[in-house]
């Protein structure tokens, strides 16, 4: 495996740090004012397995390894009181994540969605839903009259899953369907 200096961090670069896999979210190079000194590279992390995002400060000298971690497509099958059921769309292997794991996803989970797991040495870590998900809306609120003159009104959607998300207000029926970002 390659190893990557501190001083080539990027934004969005996996890297192991003390054995664990984590996502720059930040960079910035501090150059020293005093001579011989090294330059600093501070980072904001997030860690992959747990989310936590952390500061942290290295020399440019120090190096990385590349984590094990691979983004596989995979379907959402279903859900019950054991978790959310998921297939590898690659090996056709199944597997479940908890409810917790799942929190505010499973509002934009449909049956049949593709969608792209994360993988850390071969196990499901975390998910990765697509960028637009088309849900059925059930039932609407009504908006109130003159609501929509300044153009900035809104009303409560519930969606097929059960979610209730916020759609601007129109004179017009509400679609059958809306996208989600």
């Amino acid at each position: 495996m390659a190893l990557i200096a501190a001083n080539e961090l990027k934004r969005k670069l996996l890297i192991a740090v003390d054995g664990q896999p984590y996502v720059v979210l930040e960079v910035f190079f501090a150059s020293p004012t005093a001579r011989g000194a090294a330059t600093m590279v501070r980072t904001r992390l997030r860690q992959l397995l747990t989310g936590s995002v952390m500061e942290k400060s290295f020399r440019s000298s120090e190096k990385f390894e590349e984590p094990d971690v691979e983004l596989v497509p995979a379907s959402f099958l279903y859900s019950d009181a054991h978790g959310f059921h998921f297939m590898d769309e690659k090996s056709y292997e199944q597997f479940t994540f908890s409810a917790e794991a799942i929190d505010a996803d499973r509002g934009y989970l449909k049956e049949g969605v593709s969608l792209q797991v994360l993988k850390y040495n071969g196990s499901p870590v975390s998910l990765q839903l697509p960028q637009y998900v088309e849900l059925v809306v059930t039932s609407v609120e009504f908006g109130l009259r003159g609501d929509t003159a300044a153009g900035g009104a809104t009303k409560q959607a519930t969606l097929e899953t059960g979610v209730t998300v916020r759609v601007l207000s129109s004179s017009r029926k509400a679609k059958s369907c809306v996208s989600i970002r």
